[in-house]
């Protein structure tokens, strides 16, 4: 199990410092992020523009996440405890019940193989 990491790329930042439209605006101009393994605990993330991230080992405990689209995101090992995931779409290949054994026990995702 990896330790959430404070990271020093400047898109991570701007998500520490509450400023999530900076961080979609950026995105959107096309500037990169790596957000894999990092602490995003206790932070509001509503709105939050997460499209095809990998978002490996990232650690959610206690943020806001409601109505965030994790569709395409590669969620594997992420942390939703005490998460609010209120309105939140997930990829598919995560089970309602992995979701909400993270939401409430606070265990690591894990994305099904396809059959």
């Amino acid at each position: 199990m990896t330790t959430p990491q404070i990271s020093q790329d400047p898109m991570y930042l701007m998500l520490r410092d509450d400023n999530v439209d900076g961080f979609n605006a950026a995105r959107e101009s096309g500037q990169a992020c790596d957000l894999t393994g990092c602490d995003l605990r206790g932070l509001d993330l509503r709105k939050l523009n997460l499209a095809g991230m990998d978002l490996t080992d990232a650690y959610f405990r206690g943020s806001d996440l409601r109505g965030i689209d994790f569709r395409g995101c590669n969620l594997d090992g992420a942390s939703l405890a005490d998460a609010k995931v209120s309105g939140c779409y997930f990829p598919a290949e995560i089970q309602a019940e992995e979701i909400r054994l993270s939401v409430s026990l606070g265990t690591r995702l894990r994305h099904l193989s396809a059959p």
